[in-house]
């Protein structure tokens, strides 16, 4: 199984509206409600693909409730998918006494733009922070990766990332890093399998804003892969035996909110199927596509995928310096 962690996890909610407009009143037309934060988001889309993850972080209060009411339902396979894979989503988060966060997307109709609204999160408290490492180090006897996503919350110390990658090298366990800021930093330096940085996020580790270059510092802090998201652009991957850019045959108007997630999990099934690196970054690329199209994060439109996948553009660059 693929284990997912995502210590700020969130109920994502999504208003659609007519048009957004600042310093004025609005009908909302549509309100959807989805188990959010990142890693939750890339478990979806994995079971989708037909991997089974376990999930696990934090989540709290009558919002927590709801989250894993959701993630329920949404565990077992949708109703129109008959005869495609799905895997299994086990819930193993870890409770705590504050309130799991929301985290608000205002859609407008007219222009497809999403406005995002993310609230800070819980503080987590020394012993739920103690109850998580006992059910991570339990977890990991039984992975085949981990992907650990998003930000921190309040009263987790910065250098988490860090202490949890070491831990998973420690079981023999490949890791996934998606986050940023200081966080980033300090969990490069451990050493992940891979981190899956945006361009901003590698230009403000690096001090570079070419992508290529900067993915190579970034490999020389610690990372043994970087896969880059360049928007739509597509991606590029740094590794140890190559470099290769990725491209979309053309770009798809919607919602990008989690296109980032789909990526992950394009990243991390290619992973765990041993998949060669052009083929398993044009997955991701196909993936983080088709989840534009659909309506909110953790999902994708599987047409658009298999579309897309058949032509996405896979370039190689010279051997990493």
């Amino acid at each position: 199984m693929i284990l997912t962690v995502t210590l700020n996890t969130a109920l994502d909610v999504t208003y659609r509206v007519p048009e957004l407009r600042p310093h004025a009143s609005h009908r909302v037309t549509e309100v959807i409600e989805r188990p959010g934060g990142k890693g939750l988001n890339v478990a979806r889309v994995l079971a989708a693909l037909g991997h089974d993850t376990v999930v696990t972080g934090f989540v709290g209060g009558v919002t927590g409730t709801v989250l894993r009411q959701l993630l329920a339902r949404f565990a077992a396979p949708p109703p129109d998918t008959a005869g495609a894979p799905h895997g299994k989503i086990t819930d193993a988060l870890v409770p705590i006494a504050g309130t799991t966060r929301r985290t608000i997307g205002v859609v407008d109709a007219t222009t497809g733009d999403t406005t995002q609204l993310n609230e800070p999160g819980p503080i987590v408290t020394t012993p739920e922070w103690t109850a998580f490492m006992d059910g991570y180090g339990r977890l990991l006897r039984e992975a085949s990766a981990v992907a650990l996503c998003g930000s921190l919350p309040p009263g987790v110390p910065v250098g988490t990332y860090a202490q949890l990658i070491r831990e998973a090298h420690a079981a023999g366990v490949p890791t996934l890093l998606d986050t940023s800021g200081e966080p980033l930093r300090r969990g490069i330096a451990a050493r992940p399998h891979l981190v899956k940085p945006n361009a901003d996020e590698l230009a403000g580790l690096t001090g570079s804003t070419d992508p290529l270059r900067a993915a190579r510092d970034a490999r020389r802090r610690g990372a043994r892969a970087v896969a880059a998201s360049l928007g739509a652009e597509g991606m590029l991957a740094v590794t140890a035996h190559g470099a290769w850019r990725a491209a979309p045959p053309r770009r798809l108007a919607g919602n990008p909110t989690g296109a980032g997630d789909a990526a992950v999990a394009g990243l991390l099934s290619g992973l765990v199927e041993e998949v060669p690196w052009p083929d398993r970054l044009a997955r991701a690329v196909a993936l983080s596509t088709a989840a534009v199209r659909a309506p909110v994060a953790g999902e994708f439109d599987r047409t658009v995928y298999e579309e897309v996948l058949a032509r996405v553009e896979v370039t190689e660059h010279p051997a990493a310096a």
